[in-house]
């Protein structure tokens, strides 16, 4: 890829029409999007080993090392077009399980790699199935519980895999339409979970490898994202529960099982209790985490809140723990300084040192990154939504989080819609700041994260409050300077997606432009396609969408489905569509193109054949974003490196619209 940093002339040629002064450097796109040196590192349970997700032959690959000498790395695994992009120590840490699907299709088979020969087996050798791991414990050694449905691709049954033979013996076939299990720390399945007909859940304890007929708790629609299950201690006698059951945000509940009576141990009125740390020898919870503007972690255990102070102070950034041995002397943690790359460092709790192991990205050390700003917005009718606001290096010289004069913007929408955005390194952000944009993040309602009103006021507000939220967000932004109202472009996946055709259809005038990855057109034929093993949830999206089965639920959905108003659509559009999409099937996407080219409305279209619900590969990836920068900076006027050779290594196919994006053509027929 052709390096922009050496040559002025270039970047004279990238200049934005919001010029910058002095120029900051563009970052290659390859820095920001291609492979990470390393991730994703995890220390065995016996201490022993360190592993980590590593390119091979250009392929993230899952490597391993000696604790004692992480420089004696080798690769573990060799997988040649699918990317590794997470995986699991097993018990006695004599095996490294993993999960990978095929294209894009979300099919996900689990893997074993023996650490010592490095011999690769598939654990559940079936067509067409999602395979789930339902516990790994620290206290059962040699198998792990799985969640399996080649039987019936709508049902996981419940499998134990002996780890060193492979084989599954059956533990619960799930005859009775449930969508989950939660197991002990045994590996005996304990409770049972199953959706409502108001889209709410019933949850039947387990007896004797039997589902018992009567609930022992329900939670309604209005609860049902924000309360479940968290798991038992060693002992089996305590069932920790996040519950939002009695309040709005989530608290962290104990339960005693045998008197079913309940303790609350934390609990935050801006938002909800979202992670937690727990003894690996009890069980027994030790710190959680609150989530409102940043992650904040609190102890109930006087040597882990000491440990994580420490860490704080000696680490610059965002702290997470990301694994921890089995006798809990050594921790792998990750930190997050978002102006640089993350890095992952050993701590040794008895000797209290750190050891950096890695830095994700060592190539975008001394690189313009810039930070990110939370922004409590308030929406017209009173609500809080918490957002990111990322601006370009040297507008904003005296650190106030605004720039001192406008400067184009781009609305970026996280996908779900049930998730959230959250502070970090983000390299969406980074890479739009870089080229000359303010980049803002909203929390619209429906979000997850702030509690079950927040959530329940998106409810059948697709296209409509929830879009509110986002208009609203535009004008703080206009308000206070980042922007003007005539250079803000929208851009997301999925939900994300959905949100760039509702703007560009159902308020045509807010956005310049609009850029729409793997999100649907038609929220009918969306709701058609949903993978079978989605059943459990479907009443979910009925309540909380809109109901296919009634006529009034079906006036709803093509009410708020951007295809029936593509005819309003008079700004740049693009749109990036994965072939194998299960979710977002292919179909949203090239309705909404050939609704567009009926009427003669320009739009860009992009289909990768061997992706699925968003772009797996870096370079697909690069290549979606080289032709991004692009768009936008014929759309906003900010810099872009030009496409050059990245759709070369792609599997990109450029079904319209190549003439509508600068250098795109070309790059095609130089392919």
């Amino acid at each position: 890829m052709r390096l922009l940093l050496t040559s002025t002339a270039l970047l004279a040629l990238a200049a934005p029409a919001f010029a910058q002064s002095p120029p900051v450097p563009l970052i290659e796109r390859a820095k920001l999007f291609g492979n990470p040196s390393k991730t994703a590192g995890r220390i065995s349970p016996d201490g022993k080993w360190l592993a980590w997700i590593a390119p091979r032959d250009g392929v993230l690959n899952i490597w391993v090392a000696p604790a004692s000498n992480p420089a004696e790395a080798k690769p573990l695994t060799a997988e040649k077009t699918r990317p590794i992009r997470s995986y699991y120590w097993s018990p006695d840490s004599k095996t490294i399980l993993f999960v990978n699907d095929k294209g894009g299709d979300e099919n996900f088979l689990l893997y074993g790699v023996d650490v010592a020969t490095a011999a690769q087996k598939s654990l559940t050798p079936f067509d067409k199935t999602r395979v789930e791991v339902i516990n790994i414990s620290h206290a059962v050694k040699d198998r792990i519980l799985l969640g399996i449905n080649n039987r019936d691709p709508r049902w996981h049954d419940v499998y134990s895999l002996d780890l060193a033979s492979g084989k599954l013996s059956l533990v619960l076939q799930n005859d009775g339409g449930y969508a989950g299990f939660v197991a002990d720390e045994q590996l005996m399945p304990r409770l049972a979970s199953k959706e409502l007909p108001d889209g709410g859940q019933a949850f039947f304890r387990i007896t004797n490898g039997k589902v018992e007929a009567t609930p022992f708790a329900t939670i309604g629609l209005d609860d049902s994202l924000t309360t479940a299950p968290s798991g038992f201690t060693t002992d089996g006698k305590t069932l920790y529960w996040l519950d939002s059951r009695g309040r709005d945000t989530a608290a962290l509940i104990a339960q005693d099982v045998a008197s079913g009576r309940q303790t609350v141990i934390a609990q935050d009125p801006r938002a909800d209790i979202d992670g937690t740390m727990a003894d690996p020898k009890t069980g027994v919870v030790q710190a959680w985490s609150v989530n409102y503007l940043r992650d904040e972690w609190k102890a109930s255990d006087p040597a882990i809140g000491k440990d994580l102070a420490w860490l704080k102070a000696q680490l610059k950034g965002d702290i997470a723990v990301t694994s921890r041995t089995d006798a809990d002397d050594l921790w792998t943690v990750a930190v997050d300084p978002v102006t640089a790359p993350s890095a992952t460092w050993l701590f040794d709790r008895k000797a209290h040192t750190l050891k950096q192991l890695f830095v994700s990205r060592p190539e975008l050390v001394g690189a313009p990154l810039v930070p990110m700003y939370p922004e409590p917005i308030r929406s017209r009718d009173g609500l809080t939504l918490v957002s990111y606001l990322t601006l370009p290096a040297g507008s904003d010289p005296d650190g106030d989080g605004k720039p001192n004069r406008p400067v184009p913007m781009v609305l970026f929408v996280h996908g779900g819609p049930w998730a959230r955005d959250e502070y970090g390194y983000n390299s969406w952000h980074q890479w739009l700041a870089n080229r000359g944009y303010a980049v803002l993040s909203v929390n619209y309602r429906g979000s997850t994260g702030f509690g079950k009103k927040f959530i329940s006021g998106g409810d059948l507000q697709w296209g409509r409050k929830m879009h509110d939220d986002l208009l609203d967000a535009v004008n703080w932004a206009v308000k206070q300077g980042v922007t003007t109202s005539d250079k803000v472009a929208i851009a997301g996946g999925s939900y994300g997606g959905y949100a760039t055709l509702a703007g560009v259809t159902f308020t045509p005038d807010a956005f310049r432009c609009g850029v729409d990855i793997v999100g649907p057109s038609n929220l009918f034929t969306l709701l058609q396609t949903i993978p079978p093993y989605w059943e459990a949830g479907k009443q979910q999206f009925y309540k909380r969408m809109g109901d296919p089965t009634t006529e009034a639920g079906k006036a709803l959905l093509r009410e708020r489905s951007p295809l029936y108003a593509a005819d309003k659509i008079k700004v740049p559009l693009l749109i990036g569509q994965g072939q194998n999409d299960p979710r977002v099937n292919v179909r949203e996407s090239q309705q909404i193109v050939d609704a567009m080219k009926a009427k003669n409305i320009p739009v860009t279209y992009v289909v990768f054949p061997d992706e699925g619900h968003g772009f797996a590969r870096p370079v697909n990836n690069i290549a979606f974003n080289a032709i991004t920068e692009n768009f936008l900076s014929a759309c906003l006027g900010g810099r872009a490196e030009p496409i050059g050779d990245a759709l070369k290594p792609s599997s990109a196919q450029i079904n319209e619209g190549a003439s509508q994006v600068p250098g795109l053509a070309a790059a095609v027929a130089a392919r």
